[in-house]
């Protein structure tokens, strides 16, 4: 059974920084088979992909929302996925969820995470 755990959440002053992280276990499950994709939902709205990193890592992807604060990174030696918040806004505030896609595609997410809360205070 393939799990994705996220970590590193948490209560944060605006300005601040979060660095969140993604473990994947399973059997012969490793994620440098995968996209990898970290999802933001905050109460009342969608759920929202923030960042996204190809299967080697060469290519990466960022909403306008969080691009130029938040980078994500992966160790395929490790199965793990991070991702490093700074500069946190408030309106970051949100359940942060890791995803993982064979495809690469993000409307057909293969794996989930079980989210890990993130709030922001002013």
């Amino acid at each position: 059974q393939v799990q994705l755990v996220e970590s590193g959440g948490g209560l944060v002053q605006a300005g601040g920084s979060l660095r969140l992280s993604c473990a994947a276990s399973g059997r012969s499950f490793s994620i440098s088979m995968y996209s990898m994709g970290w999802f933001r939902q905050a109460p009342g709205k969608e759920r929202d992909l923030v960042a996204a990193i190809s299967w080697g890592g060469g290519h990466t992807y960022y909403s306008d929302s969080v691009k130029g604060r938040f980078t994500i990174s992966r160790d395929n030696a490790k199965n793990t996925v991070y991702l490093q918040m700074n500069s946190l806004k408030p309106e970051d505030t949100a359940v942060y969820y890791c995803a993982a896609s064979s495809r690469g595609v993000w409307s057909e997410v293969d794996y989930w995470g079980q989210g890990t809360q993130v709030t922001v205070s002013s």
